[in-house]
C-alpha cells in the first residue's frame, strides 16, 4: 500500500507541483489549501506525513501544527516554508522536520523519506 501524504499550501501552483513530484516518487498525495481543509481531512483518517506551509491566510501553519499535535502526537509533520527564521520559533520544534522551500524539491523529498523511516 502506498504511503499517504497531505500537502498543505495556500499557493495552488506549489500544491500541484508537490503533488505531481511526490506521486512520481510513489506516494498517494492529497492536498489542502487551508487549516479547515486539513482538519476535515484528519477527521476522515491519518496520513503517513503532513507537509505543512507556515504562512497561510486564516490560521497560520504554526497554530495548525499545534492543533494537529494535540489531536495526535504521533502524526508526522514536516514544516515547509519560505522563511528560515521560523526554525528558531520553539513552537516549530514540534514538527518532525523543517524544510526551507526552494526550486529543488530534492531537499523536501529527502526530509519526507527520513521522517517516514523514523515512524515505521
Amino acid at each position: 500500500m502506498k504511503q499517504r501524504l497531505l500537502v498543505v499550501d495556500d499557493e495552488m501552483n506549489l500544491r500541484e507541483l508537490y503533488r505531481l513530484e511526490l506521486e512520481e516518487e510513489g506516494y498517494s498525495v492529497d492536498t489542502a489549501a487551508n487549516a479547515g481543509d486539513v482538519l476535515n481531512k484528519l477527521d476522515s483518517g491519518r496520513y503517513d506525513a503532513i507537509i505543512l506551509d507556515i504562512q497561510m491566510p486564516g490560521m497560520p501553519g504554526i497554530e495548525l501544527l499545534q492543533r494537529i499535535v494535540t489531536r495526535d502526537r504521533q502524526q508526522p509533520v514536516i514544516l515547509n516554508t519560505s522563511y528560515a527564521s521560523y526554525q528558531d520559533n520553539y513552537l516549530a520544534w514540534q514538527a518532525d522536520a523543517y524544510v526551507v522551500k526552494s526550486s529543488d524539491t530534492g531537499v523536501l523529498k529527502q526530509a519526507i523519506r527520513k521522517v517516514l523511516a523514523g515512524h515505521l
